[in-house]
């Protein structure tokens, strides 16, 4: 329970409901490898073994965050083609930057699962168990009467077998990595809600628009990103119908709209926040601004200045609905 009791504690610390959910269910697994899967072989693969075990599924977890992040794809898609204006210098260091807030996001699980794991204790006393340095070994065995055959046994120490030792001089080093491994794990909690705090400050502090103007910026985007799902399936089946009805039906196709590459190219880009503009989004500019249209009641709005600026950090995941309030 009191293992839970710190995962609790750790979610709840996250200022934004869905990390907080990401944290509950990285460090539920965590806890679920770590009884179930994970088992020290307390040979010369103790240090291998346990690394693995506490590194590789951070950096899975890590790749998964860029994966599912809708970010990532709007941003790489299309971007290497001939041509591509992201191609340029601006537009790559404007993509770098976006890159960044992305792994701030996707860093969430991933250093969830390291915290937990290290305040679990069991890779770690594997993994150290397993070293080859002698100045640590030694520390860790201590009395000089037993440090030799401590050093060379430890490796048995994690199963609890296969050592002539005394089990309190066991239980005594076990205990040493574990109260190692807890102390890293709650400095490494506390540096990342001190980093997220100042980093959440920093862009706050620097932001270009109010508090109320941000929720409710936030609140178009979640708005905008539904309807657009729905009017699209909407769009796509209408079409999709036609076209059978016409196939099956030898008929001549109906007359239906559908936004050429080039208006789809305009409204799928990441959005760069200009302080002379009113708009939310890409599609909110596009409509506006009524290029490549000849209907005159969508030819409004100021002309859009083709000059680059990055989005504000505090904008950063705005145009995916989400945001830090």
């Amino acid at each position: 329970m009191d293992k839970f009791k710190t995962v609790l504690d750790f979610a709840n610390k996250q200022t934004n409901l869905g990390f907080g959910l990401v944290a509950l269910l990285t460090a539920g697994g965590e806890q679920v490898f770590s009884s179930a899967v994970f088992k020290c072989p307390c040979s010369d693969l103790n240090f291998l073994y346990g690394m693995v075990f506490l590194l590789v599924p951070a950096l899975a977890l890590l790749l998964l965050g860029f994966i599912l992040s809708r970010k990532t794809w709007k941003l790489l898609t299309g971007a290497c083609r001939p041509g591509s204006a992201r191609c340029r210098w601006k537009s790559l260091t404007a993509g770098v930057a976006a890159l960044f807030q992305i792994g701030t996001v996707a860093m969430v699980a991933p250093s969830t699962w390291i915290a937990v794991a290290l305040l679990n204790g069991n890779y770690y006393e594997c993994a150290m168990t397993g070293t080859n340095v002698s100045a640590f070994n030694g520390l860790l065995c201590g009395a000089e009467s037993s440090r030799v055959p401590c050093q060379q046994q430890l490796h048995r120490f994690p199963c609890g077998t296969g050592s002539d030792l005394p089990k309190v001089i066991r239980d005594d080093v076990l205990l040493t990595l574990r109260a190692q491994s807890q102390i890293v794990g709650w400095l490494l909690i506390a540096s990342i809600m001190l980093s997220n705090l100042l980093l959440n400050c920093l862009a706050r502090c620097t932001s270009p628009i109010s508090y109320q103007q941000l929720k409710f910026w936030g609140a178009y985007i979640q708005e905008e990103s539904n309807l657009i799902n729905s009017y699209s399936a909407k769009h796509a089946r209408e079409l999709a119908e036609r076209n059978l009805k016409s196939f099956f039906g030898r008929t001549a196709p109906e007359d239906i709209v559908t936004p050429s590459t080039k208006d789809w190219e305009k409204i799928s880009g990441l959005y760069k926040f200009r302080t002379k503009d009113h708009y939310y989004s890409t599609l909110h500019r596009y409509v506006e601004s009524g290029q490549e249209t000849d209907n005159p009641m969508i030819r409004m709005g100021s002309t859009i200045s083709n000059e680059p600026a990055n989005t504000p950090a505090v904008l950063g995941f705005i145009d995916e609905g989400r945001m830090v309030l």
